[in-house]
């Protein structure tokens, strides 16, 4: 979806807007969702914040929210372990022009069938933190109560954040939630060790944090509008005999990069499915 399209998934309810919902908010409002369009629930929000926009409706509870307030969309952007307490309020909205969008790491869609009631539209999405600078990547999983229609108004409101993608199977969400979700993480500490490792070859501080910060935003920037992929991209940096190449030995040797990255990945999953236990 081109940057210039305009969104048309309002009205709306954001039930929470903390970073991520925030971030989402800031994308919607950009791409052209009106301001007189959506709702913020949030009790611990002050409505004087700056980031939010002038015409936004804030409610510190959905009591307070207008009785005549007929969402298309309701967005869950609160954490895992409220959802309990957060959820059930809702249910009111739970009919045939309304779908449910939640963000929330390791909770089904079966969480949400049982307190909406069976017939719910229900799409389940894992976005990741650069959707602060609309470069996130989201990926959606809906319930066959979700119509073509909301299928589209929920994909138009993740695509204002970064590029999204469709999982027809729930139980890869897991997955998902730890590579891109949790992901970001990882590239952060990607960074924090290459500048460590620049200060134990002799370089100041603030300039192997400068080179390490530029570096990987630069490679990844490369990689994302490169024709080539990752790898090929890769061969390209390493002359033979060169000094890339004497780091790459080490970083690809058998007890290298890739069997951590691969113990981290499954560690991330197998706590998304106890959170979903």
């Amino acid at each position: 979806m081109s940057d210039d399209r305009r969104s048309s998934a309002g009205p709306l309810l954001l039930v929470g807007c903390g970073k991520m919902g925030g971030a989402l908010l800031g994308g919607w409002l950009a791409r052209g969702v009106s301001a007189a369009d959506v709702v913020v629930v949030e009790p611990a929000l002050d409505p004087s914040r700056t980031e939010i926009p002038d015409g936004v409706s804030v409610s510190a509870d959905v009591a307070q929210v207008p009785a005549d307030f007929a969402p298309r969309v309701v967005i869950f952007a609160v954490k895992p372990q409220v959802m309990a307490e957060v959820v059930p309020a809702y249910a009111r909205y739970a009919g045939p022009d309304t779908v449910f969008l939640s963000i929330a790491a390791g909770t089904p869609i079966r969480y949400f069938e049982g307190e909406l009631g069976a017939d719910a539209a229900v799409v389940r999405v894992m976005p990741n933190t650069p959707a602060a600078v609309r470069r996130g990547m989201s990926v959606l999983c809906a319930n066959p109560n979700v119509n073509p229609d909301q299928r589209a108004a929920c994909a138009d409101l993740l695509a204002a954040v970064g590029e999204i993608a469709w999982l027809e199977d729930e139980d890869l969400m897991d997955a998902v939630t730890a590579v891109s979700g949790s992901g970001p993480a990882y590239v952060f500490l990607l960074i924090e060790c290459l500048a460590r490792a620049g200060e134990e070859v002799g370089l100041s501080a603030d300039l192997a944090a400068q080179l390490a910060l530029q570096t990987v935003a630069g490679a990844g920037e490369l990689a994302r509008l490169a024709d080539e992929d990752p790898a090929q991209l890769r061969i390209n940096v390493s002359s033979p005999g060169g000094t890339t190449l004497a780091a790459l030995e080490v970083l690809m040797a058998e007890a290298g990069l890739q069997p951590l990255m691969t113990a981290a990945v499954r560690a991330a999953e197998r706590r998304g499915r106890e959170l979903g236990a």
